[in-house]
C-alpha cells in the first residue's frame, strides 16, 4: 500500500488509569507491510503508574516487541484505528473518491492512525511528535451540519472545510455505518445517522433492540433519539470517558478479535466458546460475566442481530485484569428469509441463529440447560411484553413495525429450542 503522503513513523500516547492528560508511551514504525512497536525509555522508567498497552501482546520491556503469529500490526493498537466509515471519511478529505468505489487500500495503517480524529475510542492516540501533544479535533458545529458531511460524503461529494472539520472529529470510531462523535449537556455521545441505502428505519431499529435489552436486564450503554434537519439520530452514550473534576479520562480498552490474538482476516475463527474460556481465566467476575454474555449471545439471536463479529464484543483494560464493557452495537439486520448465523460460532463449527445451539454451549458459560432455558423464556417475556411500548417511544412506523417483528425480533426460526 502506497499513500499519498507516507508517514515513517507515528508516535503512540496514551491516558493512563485516571489521567486527563496524555503522556508518550512508544513509537511505531513500519517494517514493510508490518507496524512494529517498541516503548520509549521514559515510558518505561514510569515505574510507579506506566501499564502495558495490552499484555500478552505488548509487554512493559525494551526494544522492538514482536508481532503475534499472522499479524500485521499489534491487535491493541488495530483497535484505535478507524474502521470502515472512518477510512472513508479520510478518503474523501484526502482523495476525493466517489462513496461506494472507495477502495480502503489506497492508504496505508500510519495515515489512518495519524489523519483520524483524537477523540478515538480507548485510551490512546497517536502523533507525529514524541514530545509534543497536538489533539486533531474540531470545534462544536451542529448536528445537522454533521448529517450534511455524513451525507456528502456516501455520495462521494468532496466536503467543504467547514464539513470537513465538522466529520473529520469522528473518523477515528469503528463501524461502517455513517456516524459522528458530539457532546451534549456534559456528555459524550457517538451520534448514528441513517444511511441512504436503509430501505427501513436501521437506527430506529437499533435503538428498540438496547432499549429492550436494557429492560431485559443486560448492561448496556444508554441510548436516546433525536432529530436533526427532520431526521432520526441515535445517539448512544460513551462508557470509554469518564468525566472527573479535573477534566475527562479515558478508560483503555480492547476488543474481543485482539483478546483471541485474531485480525480481520481471521475473524472467522472467532468463537463465544473461546471468548468463555478467555472470561474464565482472564476477566474480573467470572462467573458472572459468563452469564452476561450468554444472555447478550442469547438476546442478539432473539433480535436478529447477526452482526455481532469480534469487534462488536471489548473489554476494559487496566493494565492487569479485564472487565467486560456494557453491549453496544446491537442492531438488527436486514433478513429476508428465516435461517440465519451469528458472526462468530457458538458451539464448535455451529453459528446458527437458533436457541439450540445457544443450549449446545450453556455448559461452557457454566449454566445449566434449566438456567439456559429460563433465560431465554425471561427475554422473549421482556422483547413480547414491552414491543410496543418501545416501538411508541422509537415513534416507530407500522410498516416497520411489521417487518421488523416476527422478521427481525422474534424470528420462529430463532426460537427454536
Amino acid at each position: 500500500m502506497t499513500s499519498k503522503k507516507d508517514y515513517k513513523e507515528a508516535y503512540v500516547w496514551i491516558w493512563l488509569p485516571d489521567a486527563t492528560e496524555p503522556v508518550v508511551a512508544g513509537r511505531l514504525e513500519p517494517d514493510g507491510e508490518k507496524l512494529l512497536f517498541n516503548y520509549g525509555r521514559s515510558y518505561l522508567e514510569r515505574t510507579m503508574d506506566a501499564i502495558p498497552i495490552y499484555e500478552p501482546e505488548l509487554p512493559l520491556r525494551p526494544g522492538v516487541l514482536s508481532l503475534l503469529y499472522g499479524l500485521n500490526m499489534p491487535g491493541c493498537i488495530r483497535d484505535s484505528a478507524p474502521d470502515a466509515w472512518g477510512r472513508r471519511v479520510i478518503i474523501n478529505r484526502r482523495l476525493g473518491h466517489k462513496g461506494n468505489d472507495i477502495d480502503t487500500a489506497q492508504l496505508d495503517e500510519l495515515t489512518y492512525l495519524l489523519e483520524s480524529g483524537s477523540d478515538r475510542i480507548g485510551a490512546l492516540d497517536f502523533q507525529l511528535s514524541p514530545t509534543e501533544y497536538v489533539p486533531r479535533s474540531a470545534a462544536n458545529v451542529s448536528m445537522q451540519e454533521l448529517m450534511e458531511s455524513a451525507e456528502r460524503v456516501e455520495k462521494g461529494i468532496p466536503l467543504t472545510p467547514e464539513l470537513d472539520q465538522a466529520l473529520f472529529h469522528g473518523s477515528s470510531i469503528g463501524g461502517a455505518r455513517p456516524k459522528a462523535l458530539i457532546e451534549e449537556d456534559g456528555t459524550k455521545y457517538i451520534a448514528k445517522f441513517a444511511s441512504s441505502s436503509d430501505i427501513y428505519s436501521v437506527v430506529k431499529a437499533e435503538f428498540i433492540a438496547m432499549r429492550l435489552a436494557k429492560l431485559a436486564g443486560l448492561d448496556v450503554a444508554p441510548v436516546k433519539m433525536t432529530k436533526a434537519a427532520n431526521k432520526d439520530v441515535l445517539l448512544v452514550e460513551r462508557f470509554d470517558r469518564v468525566d472527573s473534576k479535573k477534566g475527562w479520562t479515558r478508560k483503555s480498552m480492547v476488543s474481543a478479535l485482539t483478546l483471541f490474538a485474531l485480525d480481520d482476516m481471521m475473524a472467522r475463527y472467532a468463537s463465544y466458546e473461546t471468548l468463555a474460556e478467555i472470561i474464565r481465566h482472564r476477566f474480573t467476575k467470572p462467573k458472572e460475566t459468563l452469564r452476561e454474555l450468554f444472555c447478550r449471545l442469547t438476546f442478539n439471536i432473539l433480535s436478529g442481530n447477526t452482526d455481532d463479529h469480534a469487534r462488536n464484543h471489548a473489554a476494559f483494560w487496566n493494565g492487569k485484569t479485564l472487565t467486560l464493557t456494557p453491549a453496544y452495537d446491537i442492531c438488527p439486520q436486514g433478513r429476508t428469509g428465516n435461517e440465519a448465523s451469528q458472526a462468530m460460532l457458538i458451539a464448535g463449527n455451529n453459528k446458527m441463529s437458533q436457541l439450540a445451539t445457544c443450549l449446545e454451549t450453556a455448559h461452557n458459560f457454566l449454566l445449566s440447560q434449566e438456567e439456559a432455558k429460563e433465560i431465554f423464556a425471561h427475554q422473549i417475556q421482556i422483547i413480547t411484553d414491552n414491543w410496543d411500548t418501545v416501538c411508541a417511544e422509537a415513534e416507530l412506523g407500522e410498516v416497520d413495525k411489521r417487518l421488523l417483528w416476527n422478521r427481525q425480533f422474534l424470528n420462529p426460526y430463532s426460537m427454536t429450542q
